[in-house]
């Protein structure tokens, strides 16, 4: 599959695989944002991508920017739907309680999945078949 990507600002850096076989392709900050205990802020890549029909980007965290710093994403995973051509961003938050942290331009803030959707039709019915869960839902498992 092709995945055509275009530089919105000449500093962008454009997304690679850390390691062969990786599912992510890793997004980098093209803004210098310092973020408070608590705070948030959205960032720009400076990318813009065509996300192939079928098909649907996810903007997922990196996990050691999360296990070491605390940062989230907090629309994790950000959903980019194949019509649109806009800046991909990344919305950041330190929740770290002791500590700001700076985002440097072209540090990996995020990492962009790309994966098929399945065709979709919409039967709507009078009522669902049973299932084992049922309604039961958040914490019904008891994990």
């Amino acid at each position: 599959m092709e995945l055509q990507i275009c530089r919105l600002r000449p500093e962008a850096v454009i997304p690679e695989r850390a390691y062969s076989g990786d599912a992510g392709l890793d997004l980098a900050a093209c803004d210098r944002i310092e973020l408070e205990t608590g705070e948030r802020a959205t960032i720009g890549t400076g990318l813009a991508v065509a996300i192939p029909a079928g098909h649907a980007g996810f903007v997922q965290p990196r996990s050691g920017l999360a296990a070491r710093h605390g940062i989230a994403l907090v629309n994790s995973p950000g959903l980019i739907d194949s019509g649109y051509r806009g800046e991909i961003r990344v919305v950041v938050l330190n929740t770290d309680r002791d500590s700001s942290f700076t985002i440097e331009p072209g540090m990996r803030i995020a990492q962009l999945v790309v994966m098929r959707l399945p065709e979709i039709e919409l039967v709507e019915v009078d009522e669902l078949p049973g299932s084992e869960r049922g309604v039961r839902g958040f914490g019904s498992s008891r994990v």
